[in-house]
Formats: structure tokens, sequence, C-alpha cells
């Protein structure tokens, strides 16, 4: 891919930075804010549809929503989950707690604090949440982040109710675990100020630092969540909502620009063509009868399940469908998610890819006589049941018809590469509105005063300590005050001194060294990391062990560290075992030792440390081992 130059482009990016709470209650109940992974007590149902705005009019993700005609199905517990998270029950007032602390992340941004919380409510149909809508509130206004010499301008400081916990889909049914649900989320929203990928990643970065330094929120995997908002110039404010690792975020900026750009390209390239949207119609065509006898497996199924092929033509698109947006992703990728968010077809075909998956030639030149276009023209297919695919093939057309325009304003949902798929239309003004159920809050200036006694240090303000009490070098030091995992190393380095430097150097180095080789790090819960340090500082283990146990833990998430420690083999050997082990291997390799003399060293530990690896400190078995061979040495002469 050429580079590209992003202030050519105009290239602007806005985050919004949505973190949980670590309150005792959830925002609206009593209940606590924990997640289970037990079966639910019961399970109940429900249908949701969208209501007008006091303007009388429906926001457009909601009605997107619906029209899908989805069943929810929701599991809940007795002991931990209410009835205000089941909507069978008016919600409690606001939880104080988690307003202190949304209160004290604005002062540290210096964001002004609202003199009145106002509860709203925002239109939410996926099911996401029983009441058809997420109760929200903003906490103040303005402030700024200073990252690397650039101010960034924060809009806004929101809290909210996390929504339900999605366990899985079949069919038209979708599982939701209400545990989550109403776990207090904060959201900061950042100005578009940002314009370059590896800048939002920074940003992104500080912000979850200050986070984590109040000791407030909760940490592990799908507790932070970003959403990025993307524009170029000419394009469409793009916003891709819940990116849960903060390296994919550059990738997710990168390919959006790529994907922006390219729609451009392909509009432009459509208006010298001559198309215009009048040429786009969303009539589909039934041509089940030409593929009577097609090999594709799913043409195949299609009709052993009596169902049809349908088409639909695009003027002018040959070349054009196949075009790609994003790495591995196409026009007609984006074309199939429509046809399948709209129709809900499992996917289609199209002529700038075949033939191929089990269409011949042929069958593609009798499609086009049997539909008199022309080799500039695109065909559309889809196999599925009449009614779902004329839905599916007309939301095609229309996104067609968007391609002409350039960049469809939408909401987009990232993959695991940094690259996005669709996932609704842009929510519209008419999804907001107000909360009934719950009283205002009144901001005191006594409440601030408080808070401002309190507020917690910087990470900047944290440089000396880890130098000067906790032993890092100026490099690590800095390093850690840069880190996402900054108070994690602070819990570990206050309890355990002796171990901060190892701490350190593995919450860094070794955790991005094992994340580059694929091993799934983010899995470990955070409370086995810290009882990891625990155990290293009670010498049950070796630090060389450390990578091996992460490795473990990642691929058992569910385990604990004493079961790694027995899993691997990693009980500790006492001295006396130690030196009975390397005076056996020097025994054993007397011969290596006359003719290499001290160069022996390096040999022989690897025979020790294939032994106790893990279990002992590799520079004790330098010293024995160093020590041992010098003894022959001097014995032989």
């Amino acid at each position: 891919m050429t580079k590209i130059d992003y202030e050519k482009v105009g290239l602007l990016v806005g985050l919004e930075i949505h973190q949980q709470l670590d309150t005792k209650s959830k925002l609206f109940c009593n209940c606590p804010t924990l997640t289970r992974e037990d079966d639910p007590h019961f399970v109940f149902l429900r249908q949701l549809r969208p209501t007008q705005s006091e303007l009388g009019e429906i926001d457009p993700a909601a009605l997107f929503e619906f029209q899908k005609g989805r069943v929810h199905i929701y599991e809940t517990y007795d002991d931990t989950i209410c009835l205000v998270e089941q909507d069978e029950e008016p919600p409690h007032p606001l939880d104080s707690e988690a307003v202190d602390i949304a209160l004290e992340l604005a002062l540290l941004l210096g964001s002004q604090p609202v003199d009145e919380i106002q509860v709203m409510r925002k239109l939410v149909i996926d099911g996401s949440n029983t009441t058809g809508f997420q109760r929200t509130l903003v906490i103040a206004f303005g402030g700024t982040l200073e990252v690397e010499g650039k101010t960034i301008p924060i809009q806004t400081i929101c809290l909210e109710e996390d929504a339900a916990r999605k366990i899985g889909e079949e069919n038209n049914q979708i599982r939701w675990r209400l545990d989550r649900l109403g776990i207090p989320l904060i959201e900061i929203a950042t100005g578009p100020a940002m314009k370059n990928p590896e800048e939002v990643e920074t940003v992104a970065l500080r912000l979850g630092q200050i986070l984590r330094v109040t000791g407030k929120v909760k940490r592990g995997l799908g507790t932070i969540r970003q959403d990025v908002n993307v524009s170029i110039r000419g394009g469409a404010i793009i916003e891709i909502k819940g990116v849960q690792k903060l390296n994919l975020i550059s990738n997710v900026v990168e390919y959006e620009v790529q994907r922006q750009l390219t729609l451009l390209a392909i509009r432009d390239e459509l208006r010298q063509r001559g198309i215009k949207t009048s040429k786009i119609k969303s009539k589909s065509h039934n041509v089940t009868a030409l593929f009577k006898g097609c090999k594709s497996k799913v043409i195949k199924g299609a009709l052993k399940r009596k169902e049809g092929i349908f088409a639909l033509v695009l003027p002018g698109f040959a070349n054009l469908v196949g075009r790609e947006l994003q790495p591995g992703r196409r026009l007609g990728t984006e074309f199939a998610d429509y046809a399948r968010f709209w129709g809900d077809v499992k996917g289609l075909f199209h002529t700038d890819e075949l033939p191929k998956y089990g269409i011949t030639a042929e069958e593609v030149e009798k499609l086009r006589t049997r539909l008199k276009v022309s080799q500039e023209d695109a065909v559309i297919l889809v196999a599925a049941k009449e009614e779902q695919a004329k839905e599916a093939l007309k939301a095609v057309a229309n996104r067609a018809k968007e391609a002409l325009k350039g960049v469809p304003v939408e909401t987009r949902g990232p993959l695991q590469d940094g690259t996005t798929k669709f996932a609704r239309p842009r929510p519209g003004a008419a999804r907001m509105y107000p909360e009934t159920d719950v009283a205002p809050v009144t901001i005191t200036e006594k409440r601030l005063k408080a808070i401002r006694k309190r507020l917690p240090e910087l990470p900047e303000q944290k440089l000396q300590k880890f130098r000067e009490v906790f032993g890092l070098s100026d490099e690590l030091a800095h390093v850690m005050i840069r880190s996402l995992r900054i108070d994690l190393f602070e819990e570990i380095a206050i309890k355990h001194t002796e171990v901060a430097v190892t701490a350190a150097a593995t919450l860094e180095s070794t955790w991005r060294s094992l994340d580059r080789d694929g091993v799934e790090v983010e899995k470990i819960p955070e409370e086995q990391i810290l009882r990891l340090f625990d155990r290293l500082a009670e010498g049950k283990f070796a630090k060389e062990a450390i990578p091996d146990i992460i490795t473990w833990l990642a691929r058992n998430s569910t385990k604990t560290i004493d079961d790694a420690i027995q899993a691997l083999n990693l009980g500790g050997i006492t001295r006396e075992q130690l030196v009975e082990i390397v005076e056996k291997i020097v025994k054993e390799n007397q011969g290596l030792i006359t003719e290499r003399r001290e160069r022996a060293l390096g040999p022989l530990m690897g025979l020790v440390m294939k032994q106790v690896r893990g279990r002992v400190d590799g520079k004790l078995v330098s010293e024995l081992l160093n020590a041992s061979i010098r003894r022959y040495i001097t014995q032989d002469s």
C-alpha cells in the first residue's frame, strides 16, 4: 500500500474511552459489580421496539435493529441481579461512589463539572439493555490532556450504565447475561484533534493511564473499550465502536483512512463512467433455472433446501465490486455486510470474483445473457429464500447508490486485525430523551473540595519514586510511567520491593514479546499476575520461569498460578541439591573443561539450566558452576 500523507488527506480523529468503574454497587441498584461464569438461575425472553422521540421522530439506528425481528433471551441470577436489571422495577437513586470517581477524573483532566446531573435515556434496542435504552448522564465539560507536547481537548465526561454481556447467537435469537448490565461506565470524549494513527494510540494510552492511576477502575480484558471517530477531507465521520486492544487502534485508523480513500476513488471512477443513482435499480431477478446443475456447494445447498438463486444488476460496477478497500476486504465485502444485516443471508457472489467457488465461466456467461448485461456491469448473486434475497439485494442496491456519493455515514465494528465491518447506521438526535425515574443530583462545591484533596499522583509524578524507592533504571522508570499497567506494577512493587525491577521488565518487555509470539496474555486475570509475584517473592520459582508461567496461564485462563507451578514442575530446589547437580555435570564433562578451561562455562551452564530452569535463579547457577570449574582447573594443574 502507498504510504498515506495524513496531513494531505486531512485526517481528523476523536476518541471516546469507555471504562468500567470498580464500585461496590451498580449505577442504579445495590447489586454487586461482578461477572459470573456459572449457570444462570433462570432466563426470560423479550422483544424490543423503537419509540418516537418528543418530536415524533424515530431514530434510524433503533429502527434498523427493530427490523431484524430478533428475540432476546436474558440470563439472570437470584442473588446478584435484581428487578432493576430485569426492567421490572424503577431504577434506584444514582450511586454516589460512581459519581465521586467520575468527578475525580474530571478534576484530573481540568474539566468543569456540571452544577446538576440530569439523567438521560439513550435509545438502544439491539437487546443489550432490557429497557430498550441506556441511562447516561453528563458529569463535566471541557478540559485538556497533555500528550508529548500537544494539547488534546476534552469535550465531555459522562457516566453511563454498561450493557448486558452477549453470550451467544443462534438463528434469530440472541442470548445475553445480565451480570454486566448496570456496572458504572465512564465515557471520556476528546475533540477531533489527532492527525495520525500513532498519535491516536498514544492519546488512548495516556487516557487509560489516568483512569488506572485512580485505583478505582476495573482491570482486565473487556473492562475498557475505545470508540474511534475517523474522518478525512471529502469523506465522512465514521464511528468504529468497541476497540478493546490498545495496540489495534493505529491499525484501525490506518485501515479506515485507506478504506475511505478507495471509496472516494471508486466514486470518481463511477462518475467518469457516467453512472447515476437513477441507473441503479433494486429489482431482483430469479435466475434459479440457470444453476440447476451448478457444482457450487452454496448453490447446491440452497437448491436442496428449496431456496432460489436471485440476481441484482449494478450498471457500470465491473471491476469495482472486487476492489480492495482494506486488507482482505473489498467493496463486495461491504455489499455482503449489508446483505447479511438487512436480508439475514449468509453472503453473496459477484461477477468480479467469478468464475470461482464451483461456478463456471459458462454459467457466468449464461447469467449475463439472461440479464442482458455487458462486461462493464456487475451482477450480484444471493442464494436464499425469495423474501430474504429480495431484502438483501435491495440493501446492496442502496449501498451501491451510496458508492456514488463516496463514503456512507455508518457505525462500524473492529475485526481482530484492525479492519472493520458495517455494524449499523449512525444514530440520530432522536435517540436521546430525559429520564423521568431518577431525580437530578446537585454537585456542591463542598463535595468537589473534598475530592480535590484526595486526587492521586499523575504518572509523571511517580518517576522519582520508581527510580529511588523501587530501584528501576532511568530508562525502565520512563517506560513504566508510560505503561498502561502502571497501577498493576505499583501494587506489586509496594508489596514486594525486592522484585520490582523484575515486575517492571515482565509487564512491559516480556508482555510485549509474548504478545508478538501469539500468546494471548490479555486473557490472564490480573489477580493471577499479582499472585505470580507473590510466589516469586516467596521463592516458589526463579524469575527465568516467568515467560513459561505466563504462557501456561494464557492457555489455561481459568487456572491459578499454583496450578501453573505444579504443571510446569517448578517446585524450588535447595542450595545443596543445586550443588549436587552442578558437581555431577562438572564431573561428567571433565574432558570439555580440560580442553576449553573457563570457556566451558557456557555449554555447561546450558546443561545445568536444562535441569533446573525456572526452579532456581540463573545467577546462583552461574556462581556455583564457575566456582566448581575453577576448582577442577586448579586440581588438574
